[in-house]
């Protein structure tokens, strides 16, 4: 049974700014260690930030359909599979409520502008 949908779109460049004029502070407030280590890593940083933005987003979203908790940025990292596939690492109180008995699922796209991710939470 579908517990929460949730969908996030952004523009890649309104990242890039917020990184430009914030750098590190933004970042770390957001990211986690391992997400701003991976993105910094590829050709086009500000893609891989944006597409881990929208999926922070879209998860919340899909969670806040499920509970009323508030959760850290850092509760939620994204990473992705040796072949491209985007997962989830959950951190915190978020980590004992997405027991066996619940799954989050997420798919990010992306554009040359824009970058969109839906998430869908369900019992298993």
């Amino acid at each position: 049974m579908i517990l929460g949908i949730g969908i996030d779109i952004i523009e890649i460049d309104r990242i890039k700014r917020s990184i430009d004029q914030y750098g590190d502070n933004f970042l770390k407030k957001i990211y986690t260690r391992t997400e701003i280590e991976y993105a910094k890593s590829k050709s086009n940083k500000y893609q891989h930030f944006a597409a881990r933005f929208a999926a922070k987003e879209a998860i919340y979203k899909a969670l806040s359909s499920d509970t009323v908790k508030i959760y850290s940025w850092h509760d939620v990292e994204i990473y992705n599979e040796v072949n491209g596939l985007p997962k989830v690492n959950f951190y915190g109180e978020l980590k004992d409520y997405l027991n066996e008995d619940k799954q989050l699922k997420i798919s990010m796209s992306h554009s040359e502008n824009y970058v969109t991710c839906v998430a869908i939470l369900y019992n298993k």
